[in-house]
């Protein structure tokens, strides 16, 4: 059976990541974020959102693990940061529902929503330039970079938040996350 961590960030989701996989059929655990990277035994992570930067563990040391790695809202900044891509202050701030278009239909994570979805999603911080590797995947009128894949090393990372019913096809994104990690 397909097992996939989810790294706890402190982010007020967090658990419904974990929900959202566990009724998918998936193994799933929801570790700390300071666990030894060692010590993480999964076919697949997802990196969960959060308040802050300050308060994300290992995080980093986990891009290492050589398993697709999901970067949900904070967890993609993770990405976009450890990786030498950049992130700021958005100009939209809260939380609200954005409509996403979807640039990269044969993107494995975001591409089966193409031309468009509805998301729910934070733009207190967002990534303001992909790291080196990476394609900028979907894109909407309040955030430029709204998701970003580098297919070479199975990283992803959405801006919005997949895991809670006001995304329209939040459970998709979660099911192609699965399909990346079984292959």
């Amino acid at each position: 059976m397909t097992r996939i961590v989810v790294i706890d960030n402190h982010g007020q989701f967090t658990h419904l990541e974990r929900r959202a996989l566990r009724d998918l059929g998936v193994d799933t655990e929801l570790v700390d974020n300071d666990t030894a990277p060692e010590d993480i035994d999964a076919d697949g992570i997802v990196l969960s959102g959060g308040p802050d930067m300050d308060r994300i563990g290992r995080c980093a040391d986990y891009l290492d693990l050589d398993v697709p790695i999901l970067g949900i809202c904070l967890g993609m900044q993770i990405l976009a940061e450890e990786l030498g891509g950049r992130v700021g202050s958005g100009d939209y701030g809260g939380y609200a529902d954005v409509d996403v278009e979807i640039l990269d239909e044969d993107d494995p994570l975001v591409g089966s929503l193409a031309p468009e979805t509805r998301v729910w999603a934070s733009h207190a911080d967002e990534v303001k330039e992909v790291p080196e590797g990476f394609t900028h995947t979907a894109t909407s009128d309040v955030c430029t970079i709204e998701a970003m894949s580098d297919t070479d090393r199975n990283l992803y990372g959405v801006q919005w938040h997949p895991e809670v019913a006001h995304t329209d096809e939040g459970e998709e994104v979660f099911e192609n996350f699965i399909a990346i990690c079984e292959q």
